[in-house]
């Protein structure tokens, strides 16, 4: 991903805090409370995370921290965003949470940190000319994961045509991620524009 593609990703989010105000999801660019929730719900499924460390790539406000705490315990969470504005919101809603730690980093280019389980939910959904971009940041994805990664896409078949988000064929994604694991499981169906990918290592 370029320099002129990651601005305007920030001015696309900037302008929405503008519009809808810090902290909302409005801002994140998500439909409503249940379009987050639903892929929440999805990337859930992976497993039990208690006792586990979790890595949430492009984690926006730390949303999906605070989904998984009314499910599980004792994991340890890590968030990073390029975006200034959402970490700042996301450190101060959580700073009483132990285990819980934000970082302003840009995933496309860092180094990530060896974790239990690698989540991104929405990361993978901004338009690149780099036809190998989404390849590389999956298989970036699952070399960090020591039990598993998971990841949202847009549906290239259901989703309208935008000038920033881009839509994805699941089942080239799916065999894309084979290459890498045979344990690659696909959910579909609890949004009609959008499917999750688990990839398993055991």
């Amino acid at each position: 991903m370029n320099l002129i593609e990651k601005a305007t990703i920030i001015n696309y989010h900037r302008k929405r805090i503008d519009a809808y105000s810090d902290g909302t999801l409005g801002a994140l660019g998500w439909r409503g409370p249940d379009s987050q929730l639903k892929r929440f719900e999805a990337l859930r499924e992976i497993g039990d995370l208690s006792g586990c460390s979790i890595l949430d790539i492009g984690c926006g406000y730390g949303d999906l921290k605070g989904y998984l705490d009314g499910w599980f315990s004792n994991f340890t969470y890590m968030g990073i965003d390029q975006m200034p504005e959402f970490i700042a919101v996301a450190k101060e809603r959580y700073r009483d949470c132990p285990n819980t730690f934000f970082s302003q980093t840009d995933f496309t280019v860092a180094e990530l940190p060896n974790v239990d389980y690698v989540f991104a939910s929405g990361a993978l959904g901004y338009r690149c000319d780099d036809p190998e971009f989404y390849g590389d940041m999956i298989r970036k994805m699952y070399q960090a994961a020591g039990q598993a990664a998971a990841f949202n896409m847009l549906d290239v078949h259901v989703f309208p045509a935008h000038p920033l988000l881009i839509g994805h064929d699941c089942d080239n994604v799916a065999a894309f991620c084979r290459t890498l694991t045979r344990r690659v499981e696909v959910r579909r169906g609890y949004l009609v524009d959008d499917f999750t990918v688990f990839m398993r290592r055991s």
